[in-house]
Protein backbone atom coordinates (compact mmCIF):
# COMPACT_ATOMS: atom_id res chain seq x y z
CA UNK A 1 0.00 0.00 0.00
CA UNK A 2 1.64 3.12 -1.31
CA UNK A 3 0.67 6.54 0.49
CA UNK A 4 1.99 9.79 1.31
CA UNK A 5 1.61 11.01 5.41
CA UNK A 6 -1.74 11.81 6.64
CA UNK A 7 -3.33 9.72 4.31
CA UNK A 8 -5.79 7.18 6.09
CA UNK A 9 -2.85 5.19 5.85
CA UNK A 10 -2.89 3.66 9.50
CA UNK A 11 -6.47 2.84 9.52
CA UNK A 12 -6.03 0.88 6.60
CA UNK A 13 -3.12 -0.84 8.28
CA UNK A 14 -4.86 -1.53 11.19
CA UNK A 15 -8.47 -3.14 8.52
CA UNK A 16 -5.85 -5.36 7.00
CA UNK A 17 -4.00 -6.06 10.47
CA UNK A 18 -7.70 -7.38 11.97
CA UNK A 19 -7.78 -10.26 9.60
CA UNK A 20 -6.13 -14.10 10.78
CA UNK A 21 -4.96 -14.30 7.18
CA UNK A 22 -2.45 -10.99 7.33
CA UNK A 23 0.52 -10.43 8.76
CA UNK A 24 1.12 -6.31 8.97
CA UNK A 25 4.01 -3.98 8.48
CA UNK A 26 4.54 -0.01 9.04
CA UNK A 27 6.37 1.94 7.03
CA UNK A 28 9.62 -0.43 7.05
CA UNK A 29 11.60 1.99 5.08
CA UNK A 30 11.33 5.07 7.13
CA UNK A 31 15.10 4.36 9.04
CA UNK A 32 16.51 3.99 5.99
CA UNK A 33 15.04 7.10 4.68
CA UNK A 34 15.99 9.19 7.61
CA UNK A 35 19.59 8.08 7.47
CA UNK A 36 20.05 8.78 3.82
CA UNK A 37 17.92 12.16 3.55
CA UNK A 38 19.60 13.01 7.34
CA UNK A 39 15.80 14.47 7.87
CA UNK A 40 14.95 15.95 11.45
CA UNK A 41 11.94 14.43 12.37
CA UNK A 42 9.31 13.89 15.39
CA UNK A 43 11.38 10.47 17.56
CA UNK A 44 14.32 10.30 14.82
CA UNK A 45 16.56 8.57 17.07
CA UNK A 46 14.16 6.13 17.80
CA UNK A 47 13.57 5.31 14.64
CA UNK A 48 17.08 4.80 13.25
CA UNK A 49 17.60 2.27 16.21
CA UNK A 50 14.23 0.82 15.17
CA UNK A 51 14.47 -0.63 11.80
CA UNK A 52 17.60 -1.79 9.64
CA UNK A 53 18.80 1.77 7.90
CA UNK A 54 20.42 -0.35 4.86
CA UNK A 55 17.21 -0.46 2.35
CA UNK A 56 18.53 -3.77 0.69
CA UNK A 57 18.21 -5.70 3.81
CA UNK A 58 14.48 -4.44 4.51
CA UNK A 59 13.75 -5.37 1.16
CA UNK A 60 15.08 -8.39 1.50
CA UNK A 61 12.87 -8.90 4.74
CA UNK A 62 9.52 -7.56 2.94
CA UNK A 63 10.30 -10.74 0.25
CA UNK A 64 11.18 -13.10 2.39
CA UNK A 65 8.88 -15.58 4.91
CA UNK A 66 6.15 -13.92 6.11
CA UNK A 67 5.87 -13.19 9.86
CA UNK A 68 3.87 -15.68 11.61
CA UNK A 69 3.03 -17.78 8.25
CA UNK A 70 0.30 -15.60 7.34
CA UNK A 71 -0.26 -15.98 3.44
CA UNK A 72 -0.95 -12.45 2.80
CA UNK A 73 1.13 -9.37 3.73
CA UNK A 74 0.32 -6.14 4.46
CA UNK A 75 3.15 -3.62 3.99
CA UNK A 76 2.47 0.27 4.91
CA UNK A 77 4.80 2.10 2.90
CA UNK A 78 5.28 6.14 1.99
CA UNK A 79 6.05 7.30 -1.38
CA UNK A 80 8.51 9.66 -0.36
CA UNK A 81 10.73 7.15 1.35
CA UNK A 82 11.15 5.31 -2.00
CA UNK A 83 14.73 7.33 -2.74
CA UNK A 84 16.33 7.02 -6.40
CA UNK A 85 18.76 4.67 -4.37
CA UNK A 86 16.19 2.19 -3.15
CA UNK A 87 15.56 -0.42 -5.38
CA UNK A 88 12.22 -0.96 -6.70
CA UNK A 89 12.44 -4.46 -9.24
CA UNK A 90 10.89 -6.03 -6.35
CA UNK A 91 7.68 -4.11 -6.63
CA UNK A 92 7.12 -6.31 -9.99
CA UNK A 93 6.42 -8.99 -7.89
CA UNK A 94 3.78 -7.80 -5.40
CA UNK A 95 0.46 -6.48 -5.35
CA UNK A 96 0.86 -2.88 -6.03
CA UNK A 97 -2.08 -0.56 -3.77
CA UNK A 98 -2.04 3.06 -4.06
CA UNK A 99 -3.63 5.43 -1.50
CA UNK A 100 -4.67 8.87 -2.51
CA UNK A 101 -5.90 11.86 -0.61
CA UNK A 102 -6.79 15.64 -1.68
CA UNK A 103 -3.58 17.79 -0.84
CA UNK A 104 -5.68 19.91 0.65
CA UNK A 105 -6.49 17.30 3.48
CA UNK A 106 -3.17 15.84 3.46
CA UNK A 107 -1.36 19.46 4.04
CA UNK A 108 -4.10 20.57 6.37
CA UNK A 109 -3.47 16.96 8.48
CA UNK A 110 0.29 17.08 8.36
CA UNK A 111 1.08 21.02 8.91
CA UNK A 112 -0.56 20.23 12.28
CA UNK A 113 1.71 17.72 13.32
CA UNK A 114 5.00 19.16 11.56
CA UNK A 115 5.03 22.73 10.27
CA UNK A 116 5.68 24.00 6.71
CA UNK A 117 5.81 20.61 4.98
CA UNK A 118 7.44 20.85 1.52
CA UNK A 119 6.26 19.02 -2.09
CA UNK A 120 8.83 16.18 -0.74
CA UNK A 121 7.63 15.59 2.43
CA UNK A 122 4.01 14.82 1.63
CA UNK A 123 4.68 11.88 -1.22
CA UNK A 124 2.10 13.09 -4.14
CA UNK A 125 5.10 13.12 -7.37
CA UNK A 126 6.54 9.93 -5.65
CA UNK A 127 3.23 8.39 -6.03
CA UNK A 128 2.98 9.32 -9.27
CA UNK A 129 6.11 8.04 -10.42
CA UNK A 130 5.73 4.65 -8.88
CA UNK A 131 2.14 3.94 -10.49
CA UNK A 132 3.64 5.30 -13.94
CA UNK A 133 6.63 2.40 -13.28
CA UNK A 134 4.50 -0.24 -11.83
CA UNK A 135 0.71 0.64 -12.10
CA UNK A 136 -1.59 -1.09 -9.28
CA UNK A 137 -5.17 0.26 -8.10
CA UNK A 138 -5.89 3.32 -6.99
CA UNK A 139 -7.90 3.88 -4.05
CA UNK A 140 -8.98 7.50 -2.48
CA UNK A 141 -9.34 7.90 0.76
CA UNK A 142 -12.47 10.05 0.40
CA UNK A 143 -14.36 7.33 -0.54
CA UNK A 144 -13.38 4.77 1.97
CA UNK A 145 -14.85 7.08 4.57
CA UNK A 146 -17.72 7.65 2.36
CA UNK A 147 -18.78 3.83 2.57
CA UNK A 148 -16.60 1.96 4.17
CA UNK A 149 -17.24 -1.36 3.27
CA UNK A 150 -18.48 -0.79 -0.23
CA UNK A 151 -14.80 0.29 -0.92
CA UNK A 152 -13.49 -2.42 1.38
CA UNK A 153 -15.42 -4.61 -0.88
CA UNK A 154 -14.44 -3.60 -4.13
CA UNK A 155 -10.25 -3.30 -3.23
CA UNK A 156 -10.48 -7.16 -1.90
CA UNK A 157 -12.21 -7.94 -5.54
CA UNK A 158 -9.93 -5.95 -6.99
CA UNK A 159 -6.57 -7.81 -5.53
CA UNK A 160 -8.29 -11.29 -5.43
CA UNK A 161 -8.65 -11.45 -1.84
CA UNK A 162 -11.79 -12.61 -0.36
CA UNK A 163 -13.44 -9.65 1.99
CA UNK A 164 -13.40 -9.68 5.57
CA UNK A 165 -15.99 -8.40 7.87
CA UNK A 166 -13.13 -7.94 10.78
CA UNK A 167 -11.64 -5.34 8.41
CA UNK A 168 -14.39 -2.75 9.75
CA UNK A 169 -13.41 -2.19 13.48
CA UNK A 170 -10.16 -2.50 15.25
CA UNK A 171 -9.61 -2.55 18.89
CA UNK A 172 -8.94 1.07 20.81
CA UNK A 173 -5.42 1.56 21.72
CA UNK A 174 -2.32 0.87 19.64
CA UNK A 175 -1.90 -2.12 17.59
CA UNK A 176 0.99 -4.54 17.44
CA UNK A 177 1.95 -3.27 14.06
CA UNK A 178 2.79 -0.07 14.86
CA UNK A 179 5.76 0.97 14.55
CA UNK A 180 8.22 3.42 16.97
CA UNK A 181 6.82 6.25 16.23
CA UNK A 182 3.51 5.81 16.70
CA UNK A 183 2.79 7.67 20.07
CA UNK A 184 3.71 11.16 18.57
CA UNK A 185 1.92 10.27 14.77
CA UNK A 186 -0.97 7.88 15.65
CA UNK A 187 -2.96 9.20 18.72
CA UNK A 188 -6.45 9.74 16.15
CA UNK A 189 -6.60 6.45 14.98
CA UNK A 190 -5.96 5.12 18.48
CA UNK A 191 -8.84 6.46 20.01
CA UNK A 192 -11.09 4.98 16.96
CA UNK A 193 -12.69 1.64 16.73
CA UNK A 194 -13.07 1.84 12.81
CA UNK A 195 -13.20 4.10 9.91
CA UNK A 196 -14.54 7.87 10.30
CA UNK A 197 -17.18 9.27 9.03
CA UNK A 198 -17.63 10.61 5.55
CA UNK A 199 -15.08 13.67 5.42
CA UNK A 200 -16.46 17.65 5.19
CA UNK A 201 -15.60 20.49 2.99
CA UNK A 202 -12.31 20.90 1.67
CA UNK A 203 -9.98 22.86 4.66
CA UNK A 204 -8.42 26.23 3.82
CA UNK A 205 -4.36 25.87 3.39
CA UNK A 206 -2.46 28.44 4.66
CA UNK A 207 -1.06 31.11 2.07
CA UNK A 208 2.37 29.86 2.96
CA UNK A 209 1.58 26.47 1.43
CA UNK A 210 -1.01 26.83 -1.40
CA UNK A 211 2.10 26.81 -3.97
CA UNK A 212 2.97 23.10 -2.44
CA UNK A 213 -0.70 22.33 -2.62
CA UNK A 214 -0.61 23.75 -6.34
CA UNK A 215 2.10 21.09 -7.18
CA UNK A 216 0.46 18.63 -5.98
CA UNK A 217 -2.36 18.73 -7.56
CA UNK A 218 -1.58 17.52 -11.20
CA UNK A 219 0.34 14.33 -9.24
CA UNK A 220 -3.22 13.59 -7.28
CA UNK A 221 -6.28 13.99 -10.56
CA UNK A 222 -3.52 11.81 -12.90
CA UNK A 223 -4.11 9.38 -9.97
CA UNK A 224 -7.91 10.28 -9.27
CA UNK A 225 -8.86 9.56 -12.82
CA UNK A 226 -7.84 5.66 -12.57
CA UNK A 227 -9.49 5.73 -8.49
CA UNK A 228 -11.75 2.49 -7.98
CA UNK A 229 -15.10 2.98 -7.42
CA UNK A 230 -17.49 0.24 -5.23
CA UNK A 231 -19.88 -2.30 -7.62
Amino acid sequence: MWSGPRNLSTAMMYAFAQRSDCAAIDEPLYAAYLASTGLEHPMREEILAAQPQDPEKVIERLMGPIPDGKPHFYQKHMTQHMLPEVPRDWMADVVNVFLIRHPARVIASYGAKRENPTLDDIGFWQQAELFAQVGGVVIDSHDIRENPEAMLRALCAAIDLPFDPAMLSWPTGGQPCDGVWAPHWYEAVWKSTGFAGREGPLPDVPEHLRGVMTAAMPHYETLAEQALKPA
